[in-house]
């Protein structure tokens, strides 16, 4: 059984490998500093933002692993488990980690944001890929909340650097959801591809109806990644794009001659009502116009 750090609090990661507690709120960690490191499997409890200046092997993420490039930027939130078991060795590694309870943004504007920032439950492998400026950006801001929280800072001034912090992560993420890639050339044609074999291959019938997380988990994509991808490449959401698939088979169905009952099976709807409401809500008619009774 894998050894599981518990980060219940900031300081439980810091003392684990050293670092200088700093706030019982918020940590700001250098890892060229340290003395002695060693690798952690993390059960978080907190946020964390890690910036890896070398490359770091085998890192997991849920139950997958992968390998991450020069400044690469990874985020998690409580609930999350991240990180590589330790196995006794110590390590020599590069790079900065800010972590923060998020007690400390109770009842701030940036709490109700946290939401918005979907680039915390990314999978690793869609980490952040930093340019030289936007790393000096993201460090500079981290070691300005170090110099806060080492003295008498109030809680506004470091959601305020955190607000910022978060506000640039978001502005590079888009930067790089824009880039066309080959991987990402063509995901709306395999997108399609995936709905259209979910028909062929029956899949509805176990399934019921596809959903965004089957669909990002069938591209090997995190269910928020898949979705900023598809909203940046078509400006509308992931959810949108299938209830288009849907409707657009359930018109080919109707005028094919099955009734609304048919039509709601053949699509995975669990109730011929649920069907008929979604075909009026996106045509503005009701598919008894089309179809049979």
């Amino acid at each position: 059984m894998e050894k599981i750090l518990k980060v219940h609090n900031v300081n439980d990661y810091a003392r684990y490998i050293g670092a200088e507690e700093i706030h019982p709120l918020i940590s700001v960690i250098h890892y060229d500093e340290l003395e002695h490191c060693r690798h952690s499997l993390n059960n978080y409890d907190v946020y964390g933002i890690f910036i890896a200046d070398v490359r770091l092997d085998s890192l997991t993420y849920g139950l997958m692993n992968y390998d991450l490039h020069r400044h690469a930027l990874m985020c998690v939130a409580p609930g999350q488990i991240g990180g590589k078991t330790d196995e006794g060795e110590e390590i020599q590694t590069q790079g900065w980690a800010l972590l923060f309870d998020p007690t400390l943004l109770s009842g701030t504007e940036l709490a109700h944001r946290m939401s918005a920032y979907t680039y915390f439950s990314y999978n690793t492998s869609e980490a952040l890929l930093m340019s030289e400026e936007e790393r000096g950006i993201i460090v500079g801001l981290f070691e300005r909340i170090r110099l806060e929280a080492k003295g008498d800072a109030e809680p506004r001034i470091l959601v305020a650097y955190l607000t910022l912090v978060l506000e640039y992560i978001a502005r590079f993420y888009n930067r790089q959801l824009s880039t066309s890639t080959k991987e990402t050339a063509d995901l709306l044609s395999r997108f399609e591809t995936l709905l259209t074999q979910y028909y062929d291959r029956r899949v509805y019938q176990s399934q019921g109806l596809p959903s965004v997380k089957y669909c990002a988990q069938e591209l090997f994509l995190s269910p928020n990644y898949f979705g900023d991808l598809i909203r940046q490449m078509t400006g509308d959401s992931a959810s949108n794009y299938i209830r288009r698939f849907l409707m657009q088979r359930a018109q080919m169905l109707l005028t094919s001659g099955h009734t609304i009952g048919e039509t709601s099976d053949l699509l995975g709807f669990e109730y011929p009502q649920h069907f008929t409401r979604m075909f009026k809500k996106f045509y503005g008619y009701p598919p008894s116009k089309m179809g049979k009774l």
